[in-house]
């Protein structure tokens, strides 16, 4: 038996992550990203797109972007036990100590989690996912032993509408998304070639390039985690997200406490020490895109106390259901009249009594 192949020595893969603040031609994919990174409460991104619109590779930038961040990718092969973890329970049987076996959540606790082709998970797997996401915590149960611990990440969606949808419930879990389109713009695409092709041929490079920006941006969303909490909503910035949310017709109260969190990311990011309603409307369409009901177009919302008198339908006129009516079709010929005869006798059944 040949055993040559054995002793080779393996070299250690490394991969150097694309510079976050190189990324060109995606402001509000980066944005959502950031606001996410701060308050990983908002439940996560979305990113739907065509194939090659940098989707994963703006995920693993944000990884890097942080400091000490895992990146965790959820495979789709994974199970419910490998997502949220499971408990020995023949350790709690022989010796009474619950014993945790850690899945991808807990891996991912401080840092990315990706999962790519998130429409194609089975839901049971994106529902505890995303359960987890907004509340940052995970809950393992098993034969009615349960055992809970933090898992604070920020998670990131991906999906090709072509190869399917998510369905309205697990849509409406993703607090943020953004839909990606292919750039049209040839000084735009010759700006990102030039940039991946900088970053094949020298990754270092590029990264020593963008490295004053990336410590800066860093910086920017440490500081942003830290006044978080010391910033509160007035009842104007309340009452504008709820006027953003009505107008948008979504259900339920997720998209309204969504966009307040976010505007709230974003006023700490920019530094400043009040939310106000502009913070509100810069991420109200990442909040509302995907919750909006099909059909319907983004619009401003109406503030006016005036109540809204409903549309009357006015009765059709009859001329003009009779002009409409098709001419010379068989299917709709005319009614005629008909005379009618006394049926006397059937099959020996007596005549019908008047």
């Amino acid at each position: 038996m040949n055993t040559s192949a054995q002793n080779i020595p393996l070299e250690p893969a490394t991969r150097a992550a694309f510079p976050f603040t190189a990324l060109v031609g995606q402001p509000q994919l980066q944005r959502a990203l950031q606001l996410a990174a701060i308050d990983p409460s908002i439940g996560g991104v979305l990113i739907s797109g065509p194939r090659g619109t940098a989707k994963s590779t703006a995920a693993r930038a944000l990884a890097a972007l942080l400091p000490g961040a895992p990146f965790v990718t959820l495979p789709l092969a994974a199970s419910l036990e490998q997502l949220v973890g499971t408990l020995n329970v023949e350790d709690v049987l022989r010796d009474g100590q619950v014993r945790l076996a850690p899945g991808l959540v807990a891996r991912a606790h401080g840092g990315v989690l990706y999962v790519d082709e998130v429409n194609l998970l089975p839901d049971a797997l994106v529902d505890a996912l995303l359960d987890v996401a907004a509340s940052g915590v995970n809950t393992v149960e098993r034969d009615g032993i349960s055992q809970q611990h933090a898992a604070r990440f920020v998670l990131v969606g991906t999906m090709n509408p072509e190869e399917g949808e998510l369905r309205p419930q697990l849509l409406d879990r993703f607090g943020l998304s953004v839909a990606l389109a292919n750039p049209v713009d040839a000084a735009q695409r010759t700006a990102i070639l030039r940039a991946r092709l900088g970053f094949d041929e020298n990754p270092d490079a590029l990264g020593e390039q963008h490295a004053e920006d990336q410590r800066a941006l860093s910086a920017a969303l440490v500081a942003a985690r830290a006044v978080l909490p010391r910033l509160t909503w007035s009842d104007e910035v309340l009452n504008h997200a709820a006027a953003c949310a009505i107008a948008a017709g979504v259900d339920g109260m997720r998209a309204d406490l969504v966009m307040l969190r976010a505007a709230r990311a974003l006023a700490a990011l920019e530094g400043r020490d009040e939310i106000a309603t502009a913070d509100v409307d810069a991420v109200a369409e990442l909040a509302l895109a995907h919750r909006r009901p099909e059909g319907s177009a983004a619009q401003a919302p109406n503030n006016s106390a005036a109540p809204q008198q409903p549309k009357q339908n006015p009765e059709p006129r009859k001329d003009l259901l009779a002009a409409s009516a098709p001419q010379g079709d068989w299917g709709a010929l005319p009614a005629q009249p008909e005379g009618t005869a006394k049926v006397q006798k059937i099959a020996g059944w007596p005549p019908k009594k008047a």
